[in-house]
């Protein structure tokens, strides 16, 4: 079972008390296509709370923009009072920095709960001359800018994966975007780009079919599914890259209904089916409370905003 916490969480798992809230359907807005890997464990959590509150949550998806529409729905056009949630990844914070959102992801939404963060594999081609994420920085540092990594295009999780492993190291790496990952993999495979920095949820497939090779994760700790592949901070002390996810609702809505949002969405994430479904998409546990998760996700912001300062993002990526 993942661990998040059990002594505070404890509290959360007996039932809920009386209270006027909810007295209505709940809503979770998801802002990505579906199928997606949010849109999916939004599809698992939702029924286990909906039981726990006594209420329907009902998924509505509203994806564009790299889940800015559906985030400033819920920021500008929900009511403050915690029946509309929104369900949403890692991009909220780095699009603070990096896009003119016609919202403040800080000022108009309020954390309620960490769900969870997926890890990233850099994967090579089967033929690559790089054995280790040592060799791949090594040809880096004695050839800059001749290392390419692709991405599914600028400001995603892909680029910025390789932004932040270039500010770790001062290695200068050759970025070369696509239009989504699926592309990339036939140049990788074919030698014509290095490596690539892709979400564990698609890549995981790629490298258990032997289609490519893993030479490292970007999660703070090994993972479980696969173990043999070390973590890039295990060569470069403090890289970490990891796509979150978790729930918000418009800033303003009413202490206690959020307090009791946050101990139904404790309580459903410890659920089997729940668990079931992070497992399999290799997610690892972040803080999942509304303090932790909000320490969390402003820390994320931060980090992203440093990058922009240091010129290694451009606003509009």
């Amino acid at each position: 079972m993942r661990r998040i916490g059990f002594a505070i969480l404890l509290g959360f798992l007996s039932p809920l008390p009386a209270s006027a809230f909810p007295e209505r359907p709940l809503t979770m807005v998801v802002p990505y296509a579906s199928g997606g890997p949010i849109d999916v464990l939004a599809r698992v959590l939702a029924p286990e709370m909906s039981t726990i509150l006594g209420q329907p949550v009902t998924i509505d998806t509203r994806p564009g923009a790299g889940g800015n529409v559906g985030a400033a729905y819920v920021a500008q056009q929900s009511r403050p009072d915690a029946y509309t949630i929104l369900f949403t990844g890692a991009g909220l914070a780095s699009n603070v920095s990096l896009t003119n959102l016609p919202f403040d992801p800080l000022r108009d939404l309020t954390p309620i709960l960490g769900m969870g963060a997926i890890p990233s594999l850099m994967v090579v081609s089967l033929q690559s001359p790089y054995r280790s994420l040592a060799e791949l920085l090594a040809a880096a540092q004695a050839r800059p800018g001749a290392v390419s990594y692709g991405s599914s295009g600028p400001g995603t999780g892909s680029h910025l994966a390789g932004v932040l492993l270039g500010a770790a190291t001062g290695v200068e790496l050759l970025h070369v975007p696509y239009r989504g990952s699926g592309a990339v993999y036939p140049d990788l495979m074919a030698q014509r780009i290095d490596t690539l920095l892709d979400i564990m949820a698609s890549s995981i497939g790629q490298v258990q079919q032997g289609a490519v090779r893993a030479l490292a994760i970007t999660s703070r700790q090994r993972s479980d599914v696969l173990p043999d592949v070390p973590t890039i901070a295990e060569s470069v002390p403090g890289y970490f890259f990891e796509t979150w996810t978790g729930l918000f609702v418009r800033s303003g809505a009413p202490e206690e209904s959020m307090r009791i949002l946050e101990a139904a969405a404790l309580q459903a994430m410890q659920m089997p089916r729940v668990q079931e479904r992070l497992r399999l998409s290799a997610s690892q546990a972040i803080p999942a409370d509304r303090a932790g998760f909000t320490a969390y996700f402003r820390a994320d912001v931060d980090r992203w905003a440093a990058m922009v300062q240091q010129g290694r993002l451009q606003r509009g990526e």
